[in-house]
């Protein structure tokens, strides 16, 4: 399993005290980066190869409090992915040190054309490092974005 330990910060607080709900989505969606990273597409292979993730959507769901300079545990998995990788659900769960559920962050998007502006598959060894997450337990299969041709 993919997952790093952070922080909730000062700028992740809101008024209750308490993470508020962009800083789960930030959470998330920089373990996803570094999962790319750490698999051989940092931000600048990224832009060499004119392509990059997208995020069309996401759910949250929550289940306890989060507070400030709190240790959490990110987490990503793959909840979904089209065959040929063009679109995906990444799954992120955010849990306290000893294990407890604080949320979970669903991601649906795909990855992106930056010349072209349409989802495109992804290049095979992209696609070989999503496909060495951890599959949930609801994986779904998506159909296919990119269009095959007439």
């Amino acid at each position: 399993m993919y997952s790093k330990t952070l922080f909730a910060g000062w700028g992740d607080m809101d008024f209750n005290s308490h993470m508020k709900n962009t800083a789960f989505l930030d959470k998330a969606a920089d373990v996803r980066m570094l999962f790319f990273a750490e698999n051989g597409f940092p931000m600048a292979e990224f832009s060499r190869l004119r392509i990059g993730p997208v995020i069309m959507k996401d759910e949250i769901e929550y289940r306890k409090e989060v507070g400030l300079l709190q240790e959490i545990v990110v987490a990503l998995a793959i909840a979904g992915m089209s065959p040929d990788g063009s679109r995906f659900l990444m799954r992120n769960e955010i849990r306290r040190p000893d294990g407890t559920l604080c949320a979970q962050v669903t991601s649906a998007g795909g990855w992106l054309d930056l010349a072209a502006r349409k989802l495109v598959a992804p290049p095979e060894a992209l696609l070989a490092a999503i496909e060495s997450l951890p599959r949930t337990g609801d994986f779904v299969a998506l159909p296919s974005s990119v269009n095959k041709g007439p």
